[in-house]
């Protein structure tokens, strides 16, 4: 593995795709790793590609702070009607992140929410990003994270697929039309639609990190007192 050389702590970001959370994670102050099974010649901070659990099992002690994204394919209505299948890798994930000993976050889609435990809602008004995207939250391994306040949805949704007329939010999801408007709204400039489709937004993560270097420093200042 490769190893920082300055004094950021450092964070591991699985099932990492082409790095929506970590860009958030690193303008919050992180030195970030990515790690997905699949290459990911976007992912603009360091990469590994490898199954995420086993590298998790492996290094996940090495890291200060551990993001996880599961697959969320398993839990979307989409896949469902199609009759897809698709892992359920949450259980397996949290257990991974529990025996790592490091405080962790874990993120799905609204789907899969009966399944996380506690889990924090993030929405892009919360944000003030164009767009709703609703994203879950699980937190562990000492890591806790308040409720931001859900600013009520006003601006009406172009439908799944459709060019995002004005006056309208765009969804992006899916086949979706529209991917350098995407790029703008969710601040991820060098993404794909494939990327963009899945991507959490660097602003929820940043919001996150944010919460996370706080209690770094705390757990730290704690140990020195």
């Amino acid at each position: 593995m490769t190893h920082p050389t300055d004094n950021r702590p450092r964070l591991l970001d699985l099932y990492c795709c082409q790095g929506g959370a970590a860009k958030g994670y690193a303008d919050a102050g992180f030195d970030v790793t990515g790690v997905d099974i699949a290459p990911q010649p976007r992912y603009p901070f360091r990469f590994i590609q490898a199954d995420a659990i086993t590298f998790l099992c492996k290094h996940g002690a090495e890291f200060d702070f551990i993001h996880a994204s599961p697959p969320c394919q398993h839990d979307t209505d989409c896949q469902r009607l199609r009759g897809n299948d698709h892992p359920d890798l949450i259980r397996p994930t949290r257990d991974a992140l529990n025996a790592s000993g490091r405080p962790w976050v874990m993120e799905n889609v609204r789907g899969a929410v009966a399944k996380l435990r506690g889990p924090v809602m993030l929405c892009g008004q919360m944000f003030r990003l164009a767009n709703y995207r609703h994203r879950y939250f699980e937190t562990g391994g000492g890591f806790t994270l308040d409720q931001p306040q859900h600013p009520p949805h006003l601006v009406p949704q172009a439908k799944m697929g459709r060019p995002v007329p004005p006056g309208h939010y765009g969804q992006f999801v899916g086949n979706f039309s529209g991917v350098g408007l995407a790029r703008r709204v969710l601040g991820v400039s060098w993404m794909n639609r494939d990327g963009i489709r899945e991507c959490i937004p660097p602003a929820y993560t940043h919001h996150i990190g944010t919460a996370a270097q706080h209690q770094l420093t705390a757990a730290r200042l704690g140990v020195a007192a």
